[in-house]
């Protein structure tokens, strides 16, 4: 078994936050990432991980207030990621790590 090296890991996951697939989810994930992925923890990461296993619509649904995350989904980087003001904090669109 092969472990993926944090620098790796982090660089992965801004990766796959700002190529997402819906134009609007890779700004809101990319610069989320871009502002807090370079300094998570690897328990945070796992966590990132998790939240990026949801669909572009399902978080964008959550990120906008139109329904609530299900109970089960509800994590201490989620509730990070919701309060996050990607509306002044936008990425001018670099999708590489600043490591």
């Amino acid at each position: 078994m092969i472990v993926e090296s944090l620098e790796k890991k982090r660089k992965r996951l801004i990766f796959r936050s700002w190529h997402r697939g819906m134009k609007e989810m890779d700004q809101i994930m990319g610069s989320f990432a871009n502002d807090y992925v370079p300094n998570f923890s690897e328990a945070e990461l796992d966590q990132y991980e998790e939240v990026l296993q949801n669909s572009d619509p399902e978080l964008y649904d959550w990120i906008c207030r139109r329904v609530e995350p299900p109970a089960n989904k509800r994590s201490d980087l989620l509730e990070k990621l919701l309060s996050y003001d990607y509306a002044t904090k936008r990425s001018t669109g670099s999708d590489e790590a600043n490591l």
